[in-house]
């Protein structure tokens, strides 16, 4: 009798992905780490992928916010439910909390500085336990770096002589090699990957 052998590998492909850009896969229930200049832009482009209310989590003691007249460009502002945290150790809780909930799809937490391991250990357990399989979006200043994470990657503007563009930088992946690629929009205003492997690709 033939017997399947399930490993760890084999029960992460079973889950299901989120679409970034329409050209990449994010695993659904794990922690996923943005960066970059336009991180938070890369963020509300996941969202727009998706059905459903946002929560947001945001430090109180930053000035940083989303213009929400900007917004409309990416995402129906009224999809966004702002958590405002007045703790550090506030905002990982909250993403916790919320993800094991299952009560949104999209869990994003952004932060001033790139979480511990234990934390994001914490934090891929809570949305495994979230019914529907909910993802959770990690803001990171500067590069990043935050250790265990699914996936890291990096969106920073590149607009000079080729009207609006990004530079989209894949800095980490369990199942696939760094990259980097140029973001742009259609002419319906989506936001698309121009060409394959646009720039120069960005060491290990």
């Amino acid at each position: 009798m033939d017997i399947t052998r399930l490993t760890r590998n084999t029960h992460r492909h079973a889950r299901p992905a989120v679409p970034l850009l329409d050209r990449f896969d994010l695993t659904a229930a794990r922690a996923h780490e943005f960066c970059g200049a336009a991180r938070r832009r890369l963020a509300l482009w996941v969202a727009r992928a998706m059905a459903g209310p946002v929560l947001w989590i945001r430090p109180g003691w930053h000035s940083d916010r989303l213009h929400m007249a900007g917004l409309r460009d990416e995402i129906d502002p009224g999809r966004l439910v702002f958590v405002t945290a007045t703790r550090s150790e506030d905002l990982l809780w909250s993403a916790e909390e919320a993800l094991r909930s299952g009560a949104v799809a999209l869990v994003v937490a952004d932060l001033s500085d790139p979480p511990g391991l234990t934390q994001v250990r914490r934090l891929h357990l809570a949305a495994e336990a979230g019914a529907g399989a909910p993802l959770c979006l990690l803001l990171t200043p500067g590069e990043g770096g935050a250790p265990g994470v699914d996936s890291r990657w990096s969106l920073d503007p590149d607009h000079a002589g080729r009207g609006a563009a990004w530079r989209l930088a894949r800095l980490r992946a369990r199942d696939a090699p760094p990259g980097d690629w140029r973001a742009m929009r259609r002419a319906d205003g989506t936001p698309m990957v121009a060409d394959e492997q646009a720039c120069a690709p960005v060491p290990a």
